[in-house]
């Protein structure tokens, strides 16, 4: 309108590709063709025809012939130059108006677009909230299933290491009884040993002597021609009764010795009755251990090696004073380890 100012907003294309300019050119266009049909459709005034001028002679004043002016008609053009004006203004107001709506409209679709991805922004928020807590959730049920795992684990073995530690203690106070029962019964064959030892001692001793008084009578009441018969004879029993009295002291310290070895010997738990290892041991006259060899093993390993380490663990083993004893029987003997004879 006139006398207002107009806003323009800029859309980014030239002027005349506007859609105002379009428009005005349309309505210009439109305007022409109507104005050029317009000066068509009026027929061409054609000139007037000849008349012939009379005068009528009267008395009367003659009036003054009318001139005709032409009437001027009104101004169409101006009229529609108005009119067009009128309608470019109408239009560029509906336009405007127009612009306006779409720009309402656009406005509002932005604004409904906003909101949409605002809305599905929450939403994709709140699905991954969800999202981790229920990945939250199942971690710590994880964690609990675990540790309750972790638990039961810890207690199934603890209650197997009491369980191996109660039948350790059930088979260490086993073998504590049996071994105890063998030394006992170790105990007692020995004391029967000895018994039969002595008693066997005695025997001799009282052989001895009653060969003894027989060789006297005998020397007493042999001729002086038997003298030297009679004293060889007693010579004989003599060195008979030497190597009787040698052998009851090998027998004696031989059953010494033995009862120290069988007091040093630790059987393994794999030992059985029909094994049994033969050693050389070899003494000093001191008594001291100079050597020890396996001479027939029992097919045992750890059987063998007990029996050698009962063999080295004694420092100083019992032997008689006498020269000739030790040479002959503990310079260098042998000896059987077997359960049923060290017992």
């Amino acid at each position: 309108m006139t006398g207002q100012e107009r806003e323009y907003t800029s859309t980014g294309v030239p002027a005349w590709k506007s859609p105002v300019a379009l428009s005005v050119a349309l309505h210009l266009l439109i305007a022409g063709v109507a104005l050029a049909g317009w000066s068509w459709s009026n027929p061409i005034q054609e000139p007037p025809p000849n008349s012939i001028s009379a005068r009528l002679i009267t008395q009367q004043k003659p009036e003054p012939s009318p001139v005709l002016e032409p009437v001027d008609q009104p101004d169409k053009e101006q009229e529609r130059k108005e009119l067009q004006k009128q309608k470019q203004a109408e239009l560029q107001k509906r336009q405007k108006e127009e612009e306006v709506r779409k720009a309402a409209e656009q406005k509002k679709l932005e604004e409904v677009k906003r909101k949409e991805q605002e809305r599905k922004q929450e939403q994709a928020k709140a699905e991954e909230l969800k999202a981790k807590k229920a990945q939250e959730a199942a971690r710590q049920k994880a964690e609990a299933e675990a540790k309750e795992r972790e638990r039961r684990k810890a207690e199934a073995e603890a209650e197997k290491k009491r369980q191996q530690e109660a039948k350790r203690k059930a088979e260490a106070e086993k073998q504590r009884k049996e071994e105890q029962r063998k030394r006992e019964e170790a105990e007692r064959k020995k004391q029967e040993e000895l018994a039969r030892k002595e008693a066997e001692r005695k025997r001799l001793e009282a052989e001895r002597r009653l060969q003894e008084q027989q060789l006297e009578a005998q020397a007493e009441q042999a001729s002086k021609a038997r003298a030297d018969e009679a004293r060889r004879q007693e010579q004989a029993a003599a060195a008979k009764a030497r190597e009787s009295q040698m052998l009851t002291d090998s027998q004696k310290y031989q059953a010494l010795i033995r009862e120290k070895l069988s007091n040093a010997w630790y059987m393994p738990s794999s030992a059985t009755n029909e094994m049994t290892a033969r050693l050389q041991i070899t003494l000093l006259p001191t008594g001291e251990l100079a050597s020890v060899k396996l001479l027939a093993g029992s097919g045992n390993k750890a059987f063998d090696n007990s029996a050698l380490n009962a063999v080295r663990s004694l420092t100083r083993y019992p032997v008689p004073s006498e020269r000739d004893t030790f040479e002959a029987y503990f310079r260098q003997f042998t000896i059987e380890f077997n359960p049923r004879e060290m017992r």
